[in-house]
């Protein structure tokens, strides 16, 4: 199951599954982890057995947004949740309506995005030492 958050709560425990995934076992700075973006964005929980065990973003700019911070839990990894988490946010973007997500994905998840409809744009950056793509999907 995947839903918006919806309460302080469940605010925290996105962000717990964030630093648990990023900080903790990607080595991603905490300081750089929490950002400016993250009080005006949407954010998910994606639910596993009773418990939120994947998290992800969304930060709008007029008819464009952008997804951040996908993170599942390791033990979660092949249960689906990671593409159950970017369904609900097309079908939420479609409903605004929004004509194009981006985001910027680490370089070893580019297939599964790609298997999304995103399609890779420009060159290999590092961001917060690890590389990354952008990729965009159009809605429209």
């Amino acid at each position: 199951m995947v839903r918006l958050v919806q309460n302080p709560e469940e605010r925290q425990q996105a962000l717990d599954i964030r630093r648990r995934v990023f900080v903790e076992e990607q080595g991603v700075p905490a300081e750089l982890e929490l950002d400016a973006q993250d009080g005006g964005a949407v954010h998910w929980l994606g639910w596993r057995a009773g418990q939120a065990v994947g998290t992800a973003r969304l930060v709008r700019f007029a008819d464009v947004a952008k997804v951040g911070r996908v993170a599942v839990l390791p033990e979660w990894r092949s249960s689906g949740l990671g593409r159950e988490l970017m369904e609900e946010i097309h079908g939420w973007a479609k409903d605004q309506p929004l004509r194009q997500i981006l985001l910027d994905a680490q370089v070893n998840v580019i297939p599964f995005y790609a298997k999304l409809g995103y399609q890779t744009e420009g060159e290999i950056f590092e961001e917060a030492g690890i590389l990354h793509q952008r990729m965009v999907r159009w809605l429209v």
